[in-house]
């Protein structure tokens, strides 16, 4: 009997090799490369193109209509979605396990339910723990379709005969194709069997929705073409200690990167927050030193979040410079700005800054923010809790304006905040200013530390 060729594919970029090699070489890394069995060669498989016509035309002769879009019930996942389902769509979503992805799908189900028939292909619980999870969140869902399958051929064909306008995967690791002989989740297995699921919702217009594990890194699981493959990739994202939630877009072929939506979790499932800016203020019944409120952007959404920092003296030869939110490296860029243009000087301190609320900030739009929070630390002067500061520093000392200043003041302004320090750049110009809203444009760190009421 004749032995069934083999091959060695790599776990991280998905490249196949005739003979194993310690090191992989198209990405480069090492003990990557595991042996499989070399799938049959079919003509046409592993395509994820759009079906469509296939002749070529000009631009200009491609009609523009709206993609028609169906909205989901919950606003804040529209909101990251771009304005609701797109037939034909394929989004990924990924998160930390028990963090809510498969309850937030569930909500979304039966919320469609009464205008867009879906399907929930469960290939890690069975149809009885999906009923007792819709029970407990209380949902009217006892129309929706369930399957309990991970064969990608039978789903297809069983969603072939019930045709959903919406299919739920729970999870792309869990599903395997019977014409490869790798085990599911692998690396082959992942690839084809998206692929599979890809090309049903593009030719069928059928939105479809794909559950992925995540590493320990954070990043989903299996190689970085699944990502490629799809339309949208949705991360969920904070610990599993805290309430809220928060769904980020990093990529989004219907609308916006960088999409926040933000959501509590509850008994009763995820509710969604409708001012997540309340989460991230702490209101202080009095002036606190090392507190300082900025607005940063997520996205099209301006967030208000409270930028708290201590400054103490150190008792270590090489003192201490820890952030929780922002990063640890600019924190030390602005200090040294600090030391250089404005003539103090922490090489002697520790300094700790923290955004409330656990928000991740990446944005360079709340350097400023941070300089003041620990010069109010490191001088033990609070500051006016009705300031808002904003602002990108510039090695320079120059402080420089950010997107979306107008939107920035704006959300300040509604929040009640009746002060803000922001670049020169972002102050309104030609009598346009916010009505309630004292607005001190600054150029230079200098003047921001002389505008300090």
């Amino acid at each position: 009997m004749s032995r069934a060729r083999t091959q060695f594919t790599c776990d991280a970029c998905g490249a196949q090799q005739p003979k194993w090699a310690g090191q992989c070489p198209d990405c480069g890394e090492w003990n990557t490369l595991r042996e499989s069995a070399a799938p049959a060669r079919a003509t046409g498989r592993g395509s994820t193109s759009p079906v469509g016509d296939a002749r070529v035309r000009r631009l200009d002769d491609v009609s523009l209509e709206d993609t028609p879009r169906t909205t989901t019930g919950m606003s804040e996942l529209d909101r990251v979605l771009g304005g609701g389902l797109v037939p034909g769509s394929v989004i990924l979503i990924g998160g930390d396990p028990g963090i809510g992805k498969s309850t937030l799908l569930l909500q979304m189900l039966a919320a469609l339910l009464p205008r867009l028939p879906g399907l929930y292909v469960s290939g890690e619980e069975s149809l009885e723990q999906v009923h007792m999870r819709a029970q407990r969140l209380g949902l009217a869902a006892g129309d929706l379709a369930v399957l309990a399958e991970t064969c990608v051929e039978r789903v297809l064909a069983l969603a072939a005969s019930h045709s959903p306008g919406l299919i739920v995967v729970d999870s792309v690791q869990t599903v395997f194709s019977e014409q490869l002989t790798s085990a599911p989740g692998s690396v082959s297995q992942l690839r084809e069997s998206a692929a599979m699921l890809v090309r049903h919702a593009k030719a069928s217009s059928t939105a479809l929705v794909l559950v992925g594990h995540v590493t320990k890194e954070g990043v989903i699981a299996g190689p970085r073409v699944l990502e490629h493959m799809v339309d949208t990739v949705l991360y969920f994202q904070d610990e599993q200690t805290s309430r809220y939630r928060v769904i980020r877009a990093v990529k989004n072929r219907f609308g916006a990167v960088n999409e926040l939506g933000v959501f509590a979790m509850t008994d009763r499932g995820l509710r969604e927050v409708a001012n997540p800016s309340a989460i991230f203020l702490s209101r202080h019944e009095k002036p606190v030193p090392g507190s300082v409120v900025t607005v940063t952007r997520e996205g099209n959404r301006p967030l208000l979040v409270e930028v708290q920092a201590l400054v103490d003296a150190s008792h270590l030869h090489n003192p201490r410079r820890l952030t929780l939110g922002p990063d640890a490296n600019r924190l030390a860029m602005l200090l040294a700005v600090l030391h250089r243009h404005g003539g103090i000087t922490l090489g002697d301190q520790d300094v700790f800054v923290n955004v409330v609320g656990g928000m991740r900030v990446n944005e360079t739009g709340i350097d400023l923010a941070v300089l003041l929070a620990v010069l109010s630390s490191f001088r033990d002067r609070p500051l006016p809790t009705d300031l808002v500061v904003f602002g990108e520093l510039g090695l320079a000392g120059e402080i420089r304006p950010v997107p979306g200043g107008e939107e920035r003041l704006r959300e300040a302004a509604k929040h009640g905040f009746t002060q803000a320090i922001v670049p020169q750049g972002n102050a309104p110009k030609g009598g346009r200013g916010i009505a309630g809203l004292t607005v001190t444009g600054v150029g230079r760190l200098a003047e921001a530390l002389d505008a300090l009421p």
